[in-house]
């Protein structure tokens, strides 16, 4: 392996947009540390990356609990080394007609996409101000900015990782920390849209019209390019969508 860039770190990281910015960030040289719940539902990732010759590492973090949170970002700091990127990419996309929205339900779809990400963006603050430098990306949807219909609890919680993200922007960008909120205006051509597709509408995979979907690696890119922006020039908001997409 050759000597790496730095060390970015992937929270609410999954199969399919975590990956590929995983994939995206290793590939530039970047030491990528990989963190979900289940640590070893990233070993194929993992072991496809080593293969590659490319750094990277698992780490288990429920992204809602203060302690656990903390605890990662010290474990990573100490163990693989100084953090210049960190992305907060969970959520909870649910849809329920509002009659149906239960306190539970909203609250934990609250507590997974806005104050998770809460957690994580003081963290990365915390470990990049003395360094005077680094990149905090947050993962934004359609629903970060229009209500749907049935979106109640997961709308609410994006409104607010969005104003979390925008307030952090305002506060951390003159002390040279870049942070990015990417609006994701699309449905993510991943297996789980697949098989949602085919649920809702019987749509097999194989008949889903070309670029009507955004790839993963599409995002990744997106990710990629507001990292290497110089610091005259950054974007703070940017929105990704199909040319297809009606909005």
């Amino acid at each position: 392996m050759g000597e790496s860039r730095g060390v970015a770190i992937l929270v609410g990281a999954g199969d399919a947009i975590g990956a590929a910015v995983a994939r995206r960030f290793a590939s530039g040289g970047y030491t990528v540390c990989i963190c979900r719940r289940d640590a070893a539902k990233s070993q194929v990732l993992v072991d496809e990356l080593r293969a590659k010759g490319q750094s990277i590492h698992a780490f288990s973090v429920d992204a809602r609990q203060e302690a656990d949170v903390q605890k990662l970002f010290a474990d990573v700091e100490r163990e693989i080394g100084p953090i210049d990127i960190c992305l907060f990419n969970a959520g909870s996309n649910v849809n329920m007609p509002l009659l149906e929205t239960t306190e539970k339900l909203f609250f934990k779809a609250w507590e997974l996409a806005c104050y998770a990400g809460f957690l994580v963006g003081r963290e990365a603050t915390r470990v990049m101000l003395p360094r005077g430098r680094g990149t905090i990306f947050f993962t934004g949807a359609t629903a970060s900015i229009r209500g749907g219909k049935g979106f109640a609890a997961f709308s609410s919680a994006k409104f607010g990782l969005r104003a979390l993200a925008q307030a952090m922007a305002r506060e951390l960008g003159p002390k040279n920390i870049h942070v990015v909120h990417l609006v994701i205006d699309a449905g993510v051509d991943s297996e789980a849209i697949h098989q949602r597709m085919k649920a809702a509408k019987g749509i097999e995979a194989s008949e889903i019209p070309p670029d009507s979907l955004t790839k993963t690696s599409s995002i990744a890119e997106a990710y990629w390019f507001a990292h290497q922006q110089s610091r005259d020039g950054w974007t703070h908001e940017l929105d990704l969508r199909p040319a297809v997409e009606k909005w």
